[in-house]
C-alpha cells in the first residue's frame, strides 16, 4: 500500500493492548493514518501508545469497556468532537471463555457475547453514522476460524464469533449504499507470544508450513480497507495457514 493512501485518515482499532490489535494499530500509523487505539486494559494500551510515539507516529489511547453501550457513545461523541470524521474500523477486541457447556454460567456466556458480538455490532453502528457523513469508510471485522470449526468447550467463543460472520454481510449491504464496506477476517492459529518458542510441529501441520503471526492480520486489514479496494465487500477471509482445508484423521 503506497503511504499516502492513509495519511489524513482515521482509524480505530479496538482491542489495541496488545496480540493482534496492538500490530493493527502500529501497521495503520506506519501507513499514515492517524490512529485511534482503545482498550479496556490500561497498563496494555499505554504500552501500545508509547511503541508507536517511539517511531514517530500518531496516537490516541483510550481506556473502555466496548461492552458497555454508554463508553461506546462516548467514545464515538469524542471522535466526532475531536477528529470530526473516521475512515477505518477494525472491530478487534473480544475474549472467550474455555468450559464445559453443563457448567458455563450464564453470566460468562452473556459477558463473552456482550463483548464480542454486541460490541461489534454498535461499534459498526456508530462508525457507519460518521462514515457516511464524510463519504464512506471501511469496517474490518475480526471473527475466528472458530466461527467455522470447533474445539470442545468453546460454546459462547464460537457463537459470538460464527455472528460477527452473518453481521458482516447485513451491514455490507444496509450500509453498500453510504459507500462503506464490511468484511470479516477468521484467523486461525496467530502466534503473540514467543514465536520461537513453536515447534517444528507445530509448524508443520499447517499446509503454509508456519504458525501465523499478527503481521498477517494486518496486511489483509490493510488490504480491505484500501480505498482502491471498495469492490470486496460482505466476504470473510480465512487466514490460517489452510488449516480449516485439511483434513485430519487419527493415525
Amino acid at each position: 500500500m503506497n503511504e499516502a493512501r492513509l495519511n489524513g485518515r482515521i482509524a480505530l482499532i479496538t482491542g489495541a493492548g496488545a496480540g493482534i490489535g496492538r500490530v493493527l494499530a502500529q501497521s495503520y500509523a506506519r501507513e499514515g493514518a492517524f490512529v485511534v487505539a482503545v482498550d479496556r486494559n490500561a497498563e496494555e494500551l499505554r504500552r501500545t501508545e508509547e511503541l508507536i510515539k517511539a517511531e514517530g507516529f500518531q496516537v490516541g489511547a483510550l481506556v473502555m469497556d466496548i461492552s458497555k453501550p454508554e463508553e461506546i457513545e462516548q467514545l464515538f461523541q469524542s471522535l466526532k468532537q475531536r477528529q470530526g470524521r473516521l475512515d477505518v474500523l477494525v472491530n478487534n477486541a473480544g475474549f472467550g471463555v474455555r468450559k464445559s457447556p453443563y457448567d458455563l454460567e450464564l453470566s460468562e456466556w452473556d459477558s463473552v457475547l456482550n463483548t464480542n458480538l454486541r460490541g461489534t455490532f454498535l461499534c459498526s453502528r456508530e462508525a457507519a453514522k460518521l462514515m457516511r457523513d464524510n463519504g464512506g469508510g471501511s469496517i474490518v471485522n475480526i471473527s475466528s476460524t472458530r466461527a467455522l470449526m470447533s474445539e470442545a468447550n468453546s460454546e459462547a467463543y464460537a457463537a459470538s464469533k460464527g455472528g460477527i460472520l452473518s453481521l458482516t454481510h447485513a451491514m455490507a449491504v444496509s450500509l453498500g449504499p453510504d459507500k462503506i464496506t464490511v468484511n470479516a477476517i477468521c484467523p486461525g492459529w496467530i502466534e503473540t507470544g514467543d514465536y520461537d518458542k513453536l515447534r517444528t510441529e507445530d509448524h508443520a501441520q499447517h499446509p503454509s508450513g508456519r504458525v501465523g503471526t499478527p503481521m498477517d492480520i494486518a496486511r489483509a486489514c490493510l488490504y480491505l480497507t484500501d480505498p482502491r479496494n471498495d469492490f470486496i465487500t460482505g466476504t470473510q477471509m480465512i487466514i490460517d495457514g489452510g488449516m480449516t482445508r485439511r483434513m485430519i484423521y487419527e493415525e
